[in-house]
């Protein structure tokens, strides 16, 4: 099943990643009760999170087995970002649940995997794998590296990136495969969020053809170090379509 990211609309952000501290105590429940994903990814433990690793946190009381595979999905997906960008300039805070009363308490809802205000990710039981983490992380890594947060970067490339950071076989062949495109299109891909979980929830090859995109691109310019360039010129001030080509 196909996944979708959550944001905030982007004049409130800066507000809400400092409203829970410098709100009176009622407002900031306000605040909570409204965005429980934002109140949750500041306070984990007020959510029944508990800390297992440096900005790892999952629900109370899991078995040692459990605990382990929070950590050990967090570490691979760390190693996929880290390879893929040659570092990590990101370092968001991870919250994992693996019960959905836990994920719908920290404001979930049917999607495996978010990331929130390009600060943290959320997990959804089904969402504890390599793979999710490491797609939401990719968001998050991309944003964290343009001055911009990622405003001028169309919503498919985003998601094609983090496709191919993650290396799904859902949506891609494996690294081996001359041509990793599963499903291509020549037709426009959706540039807008909106736009684009529209499109995903009509057609779920929507992310296999954003991928197929994307790969072809970063393979046609040399690899990986693409995104960075690409990345370097934004922040110079080139717009996308001149950046890409595309």
């Amino acid at each position: 099943m196909a996944w979708k990211r959550r944001r905030v609309p982007r004049r409130g952000r800066v507000w809400l990643l400092v409203v829970l501290a410098a709100l009176p105590i009622a407002a900031a429940a306000v605040v909570a009760v409204a965005f429980p994903s934002v109140a949750a990814t500041t306070c984990p433990g007020c959510y029944g999170l508990e800390r297992l690793a440096p900005d790892v946190y999952a629900e109370s009381g899991l078995p040692p087995d459990r605990r382990r595979q929070v950590v050990s999905t967090v570490e691979e997906a760390e190693r996929r970002v880290r390879d893929f960008y040659g570092g990590r300039q990101a370092s968001p805070r991870i919250l994992a649940c693996l019960s959905g009363r836990c994920y719908r308490r920290i404001g979930g809802g049917g999607e495996r995997g978010v990331a929130v205000l390009n600060r943290a990710v959320m997990l959804s039981p089904e969402g504890v794998d390599p793979v999710i983490a490491s797609h939401e992380m990719s968001h998050v890594e991309l944003h964290a590296r343009l001055d911009s947060g990622g405003a001028e970067v169309p919503q498919w490339f985003d998601e094609g990136l983090a496709v191919l950071v993650a290396g799904d076989p859902r949506y891609l062949a494996p690294e081996t495969a001359a041509d990793r495109c599963l499903v291509s299109t020549d037709a426009a891909l959706p540039v807008t969020l909106d736009a684009w979980l529209r499109a995903a929830g009509a057609d779920r090859r929507t992310y296999a053809k954003a991928a197929c995109r994307v790969s072809r691109w970063v393979t046609a310019n040399g690899g990986p170090h693409a995104v960075l360039d690409l990345v370097r010129r934004l922040n110079a001030g080139e717009t996308f379509g001149a950046a890409t080509k595309m």
